[in-house]
């Protein structure tokens, strides 16, 4: 597995919408951009679905070697280098809530700026962050190096008088 220096990517399981480059060595035919489909599987040539969604990129190569073990390659060595995250979700006081694309280290402060800031009447002490894979949102404090994931939905709450 290929990864870069944030540790997130290190044991980021993938889910839906996140794209990823397959190599497998010298099999150009087998290697390709993939992305996680609805059903949380990459659609790999040959050997079909691999079950994508909560596995780590070293698990989906570890799966992707045996399947290809299995008749199609003597001795398949296969790496995966995520290319894009699943995007973060902003909503609530800010001037352009909606979907963006994640960023390996986006903090809170980064995704309210890409969101083209707070408005008036935004709580800035405070804010809502709702892991992917979680029921509920949690309360935290606003802190300049709050880390965001991808899949997160952030809730800018309302400042009351």
């Amino acid at each position: 597995m290929s990864v870069g220096e944030d540790p997130l990517e290190s044991d980021y399981t993938l889910g839906v919408a996140d794209k990823v480059r397959v190599i497998v060595f010298d099999e150009p035919s087998l290697s390709g951009e993939f992305v996680v489909n609805a059903n949380g599987s990459l659609s790999m040539p040959l050997i079909g679905d691999v079950r994508a969604i909560g596995n780590t990129a070293g698990d989906i190569a570890q799966t992707i070697q045996a399947k290809l073990r299995q008749g199609y390659v003597l001795e398949p060595r296969v790496s995966i280098d995520i290319l894009t995250f699943r995007p973060f979700y902003i909503l609530g006081e800010v001037n352009k809530p909606g979907e963006y694309p994640y960023s390996s280290g986006l903090t809170v402060d980064g995704a309210v700026a890409t969101a083209q800031g707070y408005t008036y009447r935004a709580e800035k002490k405070s804010i809502y962050i709702k892991r992917a894979g979680e029921a509920r949102a949690v309360k935290m404090k606003l802190m300049p190096d709050l880390k965001i994931r991808p899949g997160d939905t952030i809730r800018v709450g309302e400042r009351y008088l």
